[in-house]
């Protein structure tokens, strides 16, 4: 079902009565609202009042132009991002964003951000990236025509930096505190359109977190409902901001009856989000601490996601290595391989330990393809004998029967 984009402007996160047209897109946040040490995101607005709700009527399937008209121009062409599975396991739903085309929920974002850098006649697109947005946005750039560097770092797995190469794009390695003034120099020198973030706190593309919205209108037509509780791995924020923004716009329309709460669900080596929470600030910068969890494994916090957290009455949940490998392991005895960070929503609602009264979904990122150390050598493993005299066709724990 497409239609044309309904959205109307730019709004300030720090001040909802400051407003800008929607174009161009505001990539360094609010001018009127921002300061050196603390940058507030924009968000896109929309003529709510001409929203047809039998747009909701939809399945969910691939290809975010179903969802124009709440959704800033595509003007960049698909790669069949959206309509991902939702599973149920354990008590909850786990909704698989592995399954998009580049193997992680960042196609959703980068069907959007890549579309604006169509519209405004951007040469490329520059993100800085060690993993999944760098890859997702060079897909997206080829497809649509345009040039791409991805900034990235030493510590960005080699599987990784070969499958973002793969696209065309030229890859720059570079230490991370490095890579912000050089992605600005080369969006200043050679007019390519930023993707990723370029603040001291975080705000990301405007235009990004509206193609996460995308995941709570899949979420409802698949559930028949709002879930009671949503757990979303936690960087940035986009996407937890996203998932929040679609519900209440669904809440709005009178499309659902309520809104789930939503959990940061972070990296206990990092976790900004959690601290801004802890300490009433709108945003805030943390020192990073050792951790596998890369994808997630973020100094900088920003607004939208404590916006999201607080406005919904969610917590932002802090989880260990070892947490987030036990519900790895969990979801791979179910047969979902994915990253480390991937787990972290899964991770986020047993360390919770709260019932509720409703569905509960957790949110999958990305691939296990994307870890560190994927293609490692590994240990031997058991001999024919071995499997011969064990256990008569031994079932992973939490198997379903036949």
């Amino acid at each position: 079902m497409n239609g044309e984009s309904l959205a109307t402007g730019q709004r300030s996160l720090g001040d909802p009565s400051i407003t800008y047209p929607l174009w161009p897109p505001l990539t360094s946040g609010c001018p009127r609202t921002s300061t050196p040490e603390l940058a507030y995101p924009l968000e896109v607005t929309y003529d709510y009042a001409r929203v047809d709700k039998s747009l909701f009527d939809q399945q969910a399937g691939p290809d975010l132009a179903r969802w124009a008209p709440l959704l800033p121009p595509l003007d960049a062409p698909t790669l069949g991002e959206g309509g991902t599975p939702l599973l149920e396991f354990d008590g909850v739903f786990v909704k698989d964003e592995s399954r998009n085309p580049t193997w992680s929920h960042k196609d959703r974002l980068n069907r959007v951000a890549v579309s604006a850098a169509v519209h405004v006649g951007a040469p490329g697109v520059v993100v800085a990236s060690s993993g999944n947005h760098g890859a997702s946005a060079a897909a997206y750039a080829a497809r649509a025509g345009l040039g791409a560097i991805v900034l990235t770092s030493d510590e960005a797995p080699p599987a990784v930096q070969s499958f973002v190469r793969s696209y065309g794009a030229q890859v720059l390695t570079l230490p991370v505190e490095d890579r912000w003034p050089a992605l600005r120099q080369i969006v200043e020198r050679l007019g390519y359109h930023p993707v990723s973030n370029t603040t001291v706190t975080h705000t990301g593309h405007p235009f990004g977190a509206e193609g996460y919205k995308t995941i709570a209108y899949e979420l409802f037509t698949q559930l028949g409902t709002a879930p009671a509780a949503v757990f979303c791995p936690t960087g940035y924020a986009e996407l937890l901001f996203g998932v929040w923004k679609g519900f209440t716009e669904l809440h709005a329309l009178g499309i659902t009856a309520s809104t789930p709460r939503v959990f940061s669900c972070e990296t206990a080596a990092a976790g900004p989000h959690a601290r801004a929470l802890a300490t009433g600030v709108p945003a805030t910068v943390v020192e990073l601490g050792p951790t596998d969890a890369y994808g997630i494994d973020c100094a900088a916090g920003g607004y939208r996601g404590l916006r999201a957290v607080r406005d919904s009455g969610g917590e932002a949940l802090l989880l260990t290595d070892e947490e987030l490998r036990a519900a790895q392991t969990a979801l791979s005895r179910q047969g979902l391989w994915v990253e480390l960070s991937s787990a972290a929503g899964l991770a986020g609602y047993r360390k919770l330990a709260r019932a509720f009264d409703g569905p509960v979904v957790c949110v999958t990122t990305s691939s296990g393809f994307k870890d560190i150390g994927v293609g490692e050598p590994i240990p031997e493993g058991q001999s024919l004998s071995q499997i011969l005299s064990g256990p008569i066709a031994a079932k992973p724990s939490g198997a379903s029967p036949s």
